[in-house]
């Protein structure tokens, strides 16, 4: 079970509001792995056993949760790694600020 649990975007009456960009922010995270691809290709199912790999270090994880289907994952983050695995696909697009780990991503 994760440490925290949230939404970093809703559907409203005026669209998708978003704040996914703070995901790529180089000053939160060494480490950001942006996954694009489509629909049920395993992008959940990496982030939950990229999760699970950390809590069983000891590690705390938080995960970002779908909006539009909140068993689906958006992002994990581990926090003390300084590290997280987002989906990057619309409608929450994430792309890099810089770079991460001496390498532009």
């Amino acid at each position: 079970m994760p440490s925290v649990q949230y939404f970093l975007g809703g559907n409203t009456p005026s669209g998708f509001y978003s704040l996914y960009h703070q995901l790529s922010d180089p000053e939160r995270f060494r480490a950001l792995y942006i996954i694009k691809s489509g629909p049920g290709s395993g992008k959940s199912t990496l982030m939950r056993r990229v999760e699970r790999h950390a809590q069983a270090a000891g590690l705390e994880t938080e995960e970002v949760l779908c909006s539009g289907d909140p068993d689906s994952l958006d992002a994990v983050m581990i926090p003390a790694l300084g590290a997280a695995v987002v989906d990057g696909t619309a409608p929450h697009v994430v792309v890099s600020k810089g770079h991460f780990g001496g390498q532009a991503v």
